[in-house]
């Protein structure tokens, strides 16, 4: 029997090394995931809508929409993080880095905004390591959205109004561990087969 030198040759005869790159690469995937504090979510829905009067539906849903991306952008702001901490929440302070611009990026971090396109919903996430904590702040924000979003944009006649309570993640979702491991196994099989194409 005969066999046909190709390209794949050399990677199909060095199988365990790309095996043992690849098992490497899963480990530090879930390592350096490990390293980094394990962190909950907790989600609500908002809905803002709008009245406009006799307004075409179209010209009514886009303005909503527009409104909706407002707030969805305004919760990373300074002014509204400071709201956020004085509603009647009891949220630890102590938790938030002193430093100005450290603080800001914690802030945008431990957040996510997302907006239903033309239907005025508005998804927000906290994320923290005490799950309680993460529930206290989504609940502030929503908070602060329904009773004082109207100051954040330039529509009129607007409400908003919580749809969806906080719901709290049961496990932890920050590092995504499965997403890091997979990446980690991937990265290091192409590792193992550019090293043994290197050695051709």
């Amino acid at each position: 029997m005969t066999y046909t030198y190709t390209t794949f040759t050399p990677i199909l005869f060095s199988w365990p090394t790309i095996l043992l790159t690849a098992a490497i690469g899963l480990f530090l995937g879930v390592a350096l995931s490990f390293i980094q504090p394990l962190e909950y979510s907790s989600t609500v829905r908002i809905l803002i809508t709008q009245e406009l009067g006799t307004i075409d539906a179209y010209t009514a849903s886009l303005s909503v929409e527009r409104i909706s991306e407002d707030l969805a952008d305004v919760v990373y702001t300074t002014s509204f993080y400071k709201k956020v901490l004085e509603a009647p929440y009891d949220i630890n302070t102590a938790y938030f880095k002193e430093d100005e611009i450290d603080r800001r990026k914690q802030w945008t971090e431990m957040l996510t905004t997302s907006v239903s396109r033309s239907s005025g919903l508005l998804t927000i996430k906290a994320y923290h390591t005490d799950v309680e904590e993460a529930e206290k702040i989504v609940n502030a924000v929503a908070y602060v959205l329904i009773n004082q979003g109207w100051t954040y944009t330039s529509g009129s006649n607007i409400k908003v109004q919580l749809v969806d309570e906080a719901l709290n993640s049961r496990w932890p979702v920050k590092p995504n561990i499965p997403v890091n491991a997979f990446s980690g196994l991937v990265l290091g099989m192409i590792a193992g087969v550019g090293y043994v194409m290197i050695q051709v």
